[in-house]
Formats: structure tokens, C-alpha cells, sequence
């Protein structure tokens, strides 16, 4: 809702499969990504759009899980940031 406010598009699904295909079907600029999802967690999403064709140009991923260990692994699946739940709006426009 609040990047819609400020005019973004956004494109919502609800699993990791979900995800996946999305954005192999559509030129995103941002993906926002939990990593507690059904079907596929997002670490699987971010593994499974590296060197696909068609992926968003960033990949954020979005969590609770605040550990050095989730952050290794998110790096490691090939996310460009790792933000804490609840995202701070500053710290979200500056990720855009």
C-alpha cells in the first residue's frame, strides 16, 4: 500500500512458485522478497532467478529473520539487500 501510495506499481503474489514466475514474466525493477514463504522459501526464489534473462534488477529480501547466519544466506542466494521486518519507509526509499 505505501509504495502504491507513492506512485510505484506493484505486483503482489503470496508464494515462492508465485514469485519465481512473475518475475520471469515482467521487467521489475525491485523485487521485495519474505523469506517465510509457501512453496518455495525466498532464498529458493532468489537462487532460482539467478542468470535468468528476465529478472528484477534488484532483489531485497524482506524478514524477520535478523541473524548473521540469514544474512549470509541471503547474500549468498543472490539478494542485493537484507532489511528487517518492519521496514523503515526512509529505508525503503533509499532501497528504490
Amino acid at each position: 500500500l505505501l509504495l502504491r501510495l507513492q506512485g510505484h506499481d506493484v505486483t503482489v503474489v503470496h508464494s515462492g512458485p508465485d514469485a519465481v514466475r512473475a518475475a520471469r514474466r515482467a521487467d521489475f525493477d525491485v523485487l521485495l522478497c519474505d523469506i517465510g514463504l509457501p512453496g518455495c522459501d525466498g532464498y529458493q526464489v532468489a537462487q532460482s532467478l539467478q542468470g535468468a534473462p528476465r529478472r528484477p534488477r534488484r532483489l531485497v529480501a524482506v524478514t524477520g529473520y535478523s541473524s548473521a547466519e540469514a544474512r549470509r544466506r541471503a547474500f549468498d542466494a543472490g539478494f542485493d539487500a537484507h532489511v528487517m521486518k518492519p521496514v523503515d519507509p526512509s529505508q525503503l526509499a533509499q532501497l528504490l
